[in-house]
């Protein structure tokens, strides 16, 4: 199969197909006329990396497994995958162990917001809903002894959950969508102005980055026929932001 056969009968697209193989996950055949070609082996390939990363497993140790997936026997296969998904489980379970807790922020919040009594002065450090307060959330383990309480930060941390490799991916996908893109003024940090028909594929990059960059605030406007975007992110993320989106006074970087 070519790669745009290829790519229609897998479901991945062919920019995505390509970046893989220059990651050194699907190597492609070549013709004489120097086109991709794929064959029935590389169907395989291809679904066992989509599941691999369904299953939230990074670029590069879905490359060592493809390694053992290749040459070595299925339950090989499964010994050395089976790790792996258990860590995946316990990171999982610490990260829904923080949203239970900042829910019970959320809540703790709108009742004090409920309690305040109706005043006619502006608004100020009297309000105490508006303080950031510490969340602390009762665990069991793996993640602390019985009936012990961890502190929830207030603000999301400054970090990004992909490796190495899925952020070349990331960065290789928004370089793509922002392509001839124009940079305007705007209340948010980055205010970037595109056709409207990447609406959909804007939205869909801007919600991968906030699942695994929650410190990012994202806004889309609908103008006519463009679409804004506002990207907004803490002081201490400016040198991601820049990575993602350019400098401030031009278009993003290209790589």
């Amino acid at each position: 199969m070519l790669i745009s056969q290829f790519a229609e009968h897998t479901g991945v697209p062919a920019t995505t197909l390509r970046f893989y193989e220059s990651a050194g996950l699907v190597p492609a055949g070549r013709t004489d006329s120097g086109y991709r070609v794929y064959g029935d082996r590389d169907v395989d390939r291809v679904a066992f990396i989509q599941a691999a990363k369904h299953v939230g497993l990074p670029l590069g140790e879905i490359r060592e497994l493809l390694a053992v997936w290749e040459h070595d026997p299925c339950a090989e296969v499964r010994a050395q995958l089976r790790p792996k998904m258990a860590a995946r489980l316990d990171e999982a379970a610490t990260r829904t162990a923080e949203l239970a807790a900042f829910t019970d922020t959320l809540r703790h919040a709108l009742a004090q917001l409920d309690d305040l009594p109706d005043r006619a002065e502006p608004c100020d450090a009297g309000c105490g809903f508006l303080a950031p307060q510490p969340r602390t959330q009762v665990v069991d383990p793996p993640f602390a002894a019985p009936g012990a309480a961890i502190t929830v930060p207030a603000d999301p941390p400054i970090a990004c959950s992909l490796d190495a490799a899925d952020h070349g991916e990331r960065v290789h996908r928004w370089q793509q969508v922002l392509v001839d893109v124009v940079r305007e003024p705007g209340p948010a940090d980055v205010r970037l102005r595109l056709p409207i028909d990447r609406v959909g594929a804007l939205a869909e990059l801007a919600a991968a980055e906030q699942h695994c960059c929650p410190f990012y605030e994202f806004d889309l406007h609908l103008r006519g026929t463009e679409v804004i975007l506002d990207v907004g992110a803490p002081a201490a993320a400016a040198e991601m932001v820049r990575a993602l989106f350019g400098d401030g006074t031009s278009a993003p970087p290209a790589r």
